[in-house]
């Protein structure tokens, strides 16, 4: 028998012999957040697979998803609470209870707390996308306690804050509209790897006479399928525009009238853009002049036209204005008008008004006080600091989860160096012993996506999908919530809200949605305009397009902190650009420990041009060490045309411990931030390699 079963999906295995399916969702940090179907056989997951019906996604997952079964029946899961024995970073530990573990966790941050709760610091991302399992009972837990608040930067802030600043919120079209396009901009986005159901509508454009245009240092699998790559040079993504702008005005190619109705300001603008003649954008970009008039005089004149931006090309100094300057390109030529025109970097503002962030995370529980935000990007620094009036109290415990900061956070060495303080007490909820667990005094077994209940909203469409628990949690394994409840009762919280279950939390994240169709169905639809920027009505205060931001002026070309041409005396040492995109079977730290994803990718790459590989005396395949003044890691070269001259490519992020010589590409990565948004400006990084 195969029966849907949402309403009992999550009753014990043992009430389920016969063959079932269950309405799921992905976790992950993807735009596509595909709804699941998830086969149960006799109390275990046999398949996982995409649901046919949700529109977005239409039954398709990637090679990463498809093997969420093998992750989670893997046979390293943490399935019992650890303690540390053996030294920081180790990784040796020995099994304990989960009473004694909360009980010696608890004491241990109730005696931080007892001198400021300000010296303890929460450490999450997106290791889940979920509203419950990741932001919900954990920050009621650390609100109630009154500890440091975390800047959660790593990936997207630039580009949010800079999409908010513009449009008044992250918002964008509808994922499906693409397959109206005839022209399509593929910006900063390796698709093929990371947005797998944009290219799916993509292709089908394609077939229908699209143009797509890959912008991109690299030669992705996407650029590759593309009728047009131009491999600009890292953190030069904001000249570009600028250069598309000049050749949008001094050729006519402008919508005056949209720009009249629903741009507030543009005239600072239009007088900045009249400066980047197509010589000075090639100059600044490493492309040609004529490659900058043809693609905007295709972007002008091919109707509709549609930009796919992603976050890629915001890692850098000036992301923040890139996106800012990108956002406006299709405000300038009226491309919301039509279906299948505008942009999309994120949709996640559309689900403002939808999701009760206040009723799941309880900032009220602050009562009044205001304690110090930290910077997830800065951890290394932060870790290493002393306590001062300045900077609040020393770090003197960290909880982790849903990350792992030792192997994905910029300047390594400096991460590892903090993680490994004997005076740090770090407790780390996981599934793996990872590169951060192993620096853990206790290591926490949480769940996985077909263990727990969880509600997910997504940034590249707006459908709200619902997961249920195919199976019973492993071993001794909890949901985050139900950790963070018993953390709770342990330390003596007794506010009502720390009772509240996973269903009661799900009915609260989503007040707007009808909980039963939600259930039922796996998914329900935003009920959204269907052209929502056709006739202005941004979410700014007066629905217009905002050039002038207030705090940020009017947008304009930042150039990277290091290049060759903003640090000539730098590039005299490290004289090749390095950016860092995932490899295309992992996510972010993710699926590397899933032996047949890291089988296909073999091991750490440095993808580089012939011509600075020759120079360098490196051949294909060969150990390379690169290095800056920040550190050193090797890897093997891989050399061909993925890199444009001048550019290597370092593929990650793989697990240090997984990697050659027990580091990554984040030995050299910078904690420097980007120019709006906090972030860290990872592909903004100077390196040189030489055989190992």
């Amino acid at each position: 028998m195969d029966t849907t079963t949402p309403a009992h999906a999550d009753m014990p295995a043992d009430m389920h012999a016969d063959t079932r399916t269950v309405r799921g969702a992905c976790p992950h940090d993807c735009p596509d957040t595909c709804a699941l179907k998830i086969t149960v056989q006799a109390g275990r997951v046999i398949k996982v697979a995409g649901d046919p019906d949700l529109p977005p996604t239409h039954g398709a997952l990637c090679s990463k998803v498809s093997r969420y079964a093998e992750r989670s029946y893997h046979p390293e899961r943490v399935l019992t609470p650890l303690k540390r024995v053996g030294p920081k970073g180790s990784g040796q530990f020995e099994p304990v209870t989960w009473a004694a573990a909360l009980a010696d966790i608890a004491q241990r941050l109730k005696a931080i707390a007892a001198r400021d709760p300000q010296a303890i610091l929460p450490y999450s991302y997106a290791g889940t996308m979920g509203l419950l399992q990741g932001e919900s009972m954990d920050r009621r837990f650390f609100h109630h306690l009154g500890a440091s608040l975390l800047d959660r930067t790593i990936c997207s802030s630039a580009g949010g804050e800079a999409l908010a600043a513009t449009y008044g919120g992250k918002l964008g079209m509808h994922l499906e509209h693409y397959t109206d396009a005839k022209l399509i901009l593929i910006w900063g986005s390796n698709s093929i790897a990371s947005n797998l159901h944009f290219w799916t509508f993509a292709q089908q454009a394609k077939r229908q006479g699209a143009k797509l245009v890959c912008i991109d240092p690299r030669r992705t699998e996407t650029a590759e399928k593309c009728h047009q790559h131009l491999a600009l040079q890292p953190g030069t993504d904001g000249a570009l525009a600028l250069g598309l702008m000049h050749q949008l005005i001094v050729n006519g190619w402008l919508d005056e009238d949209y720009i009249a109705r629903h741009v507030d300001g543009f005239e600072p603008l239009r007088e900045k853009a009249l400066a980047w003649d197509p010589e000075r954008t090639a100059a600044a970009c490493g492309v040609s002049a004529d490659e900058v008039r043809g693609l905007a005089r295709d972007y002008a004149t091919t109707r509709p036209a549609a930009i796919r931006l992603n976050y890629g090309m915001q890692r850098c100094h000036g992301g923040g204005n890139a996106v800012r300057l990108i956002a406006m390109l299709p405000c300038l030529t009226g491309a919301w008008r039509q279906q299948g025109g505008g942009l999309l970097l994120s949709a996640s503002g559309w689900f403002r008004g939808f999701v009760d962030a206040a009723a799941l995370q309880r900032p009220d529980l602050l009562a009044g006080r205001r304690p110090r935000t930290i910077n997830m990007a800065s951890i290394g620094d932060d870790l290493l600091r002393a306590g001062s009036p300045a900077f609040g109290p020393k770090i003197e415990a960290v909880v982790v989860y849903n990350s792992t900061p030792v192997a994905v956070a910029p300047e390594s060495p400096k991460v590892v160096a903090g993680f490994q303080r004997e005076d740090l007490f770090t407790v780390v909820l996981e599934h793996f012993l990872t590169d951060t667990a192993d620096h853990a005094d206790y290591v926490l077994p949480a769940t996985t996506q077909l263990e727990h209940l969880d509600v997910h909203t997504s940034y590249g469409h707006t459908y709200v999908v619902f997961n249920h628990a195919a199976v019973a949690p492993m071993g001794e394994a909890k949901p985050n919530t139900q950790i963070f409840r018993e953390l709770a009762a342990a330390m003596g919280f007794t506010d009502p809200c720390f009772s509240d279950s996973d269903e009661q939390l799900a009915h609260q994240a989503v007040p707007a949605i009808d909980p039963d169709a939600l259930r039922e169905q796996g998914w329900v639809k935003l009920p959204l305009p269907a052209l929502p920027f056709a006739d202005g009505g941004f979410m700014t205060p007066h629905g217009k397009v905002v050039v002038n931001a207030p705090g940020l002026g009017v947008p304009d070309y930042v150039p990277p902190y290091e290049s060759v041409a903003s640090a000539p005396a730098l590039a005299q040492r490290y004289p090749l650009a390095m950016i860092s995109p995932p490899a295309r079977h992992f996510l972010n730290s993710s699926f590397v420990n899933v032996k047949s994803l890291r089988s296909i990718e073999g091991e750490p790459l440095l993808e580089m041009h012939p011509d600075d590989a020759a120079a360098r005396g490196i051949a294909d395949g060969v150990m390379v060490r690169v290095f800056n003044d920040r550190g050193s890691y090797h890897c093997k070269a891989a050399v061909g045309v993925r890199a444009r001259p001048g550019v290597v490519n370092g593929l990650g992020v793989w697990w240090r411990k997984l990697g050659a010589a027990g580091t990554n590409v984040n030995e050299v990565t910078s904690q420097r931030l980007t120019d709006i948004g906090r972030a860290p400006t990872f592909y903004d990084c100077l390196v040189e390699v030489a055989p190992a």
